[in-house]
């Protein structure tokens, strides 16, 4: 801040009132602060749904969901309390993107941030089916040998690797909605 403020010539803090910096101790602290920085936009009312919000995680994790991938330069969730605990946010994506999407909706309709009631839910918005994510996560390896992924991701890793064969269509169009 001082070198800042000798740059400038002036005086005061560098990030002034509204910005601080908070100690966030433990997991619920985490998920709590991600979840009010995702919703901020809808509480803006610049978005109407928390993966329309340009410029957050939560955008960018849904964007990386129907790629496939996670996305390189945030943290990855890593499901429940684990031995891998330390190489990410021990919680699953999928309970994460329900979490803040139930917080908005359950914000009065009257208030900054509420998620309309009449949007589908948004594991639906994101094609995620009940039924075809326990298909995949309990007979992935029967499922798929080689490459697994959408159609586009298929057709690119074919192409890269001069493969003719495209195995695993079926199930990939079944059970990967693009």
């Amino acid at each position: 801040a001082r070198r800042a403020n000798k740059e400038d010539e002036c005086t005061g803090h560098f990030w002034e009132g509204r910005f601080k910096s908070q100690a966030l101790l433990d997991e619920s602290a985490l998920l709590a602060c991600m979840a009010y920085v995702d919703l901020n936009p809808v509480r803006a009312k610049v978005a109407r749904t928390p993966e329309q919000s340009n410029y957050t995680s939560f955008k960018k994790r849904c964007q990386s969901v129907k790629d496939s991938k996670q996305p390189k330069l945030l943290a990855r969730f890593v499901g429940g309390m684990s031995k891998y605990k330390s190489k990410g946010i021990p919680f699953e994506l999928k309970s994460y993107l329900l979490l803040v999407e139930q917080t908005g909706r359950c914000i009065c309709s009257d208030k900054p941030g509420y998620i309309e009631h009449h949007l589908p839910p948004i594991l639906e918005r994101l094609n995620f089916e009940p039924e075809k994510w326990l298909t995949l996560t309990t007979q992935f390896e029967n499922l798929f040998h080689g490459a697994a992924g959408r159609m586009g991701a298929i057709e690119r890793y074919c192409s890269k690797t001069a493969r003719k064969r495209r195995s695993n269509l079926t199930s990939c169009k079944l059970l990967l909605a693009s």
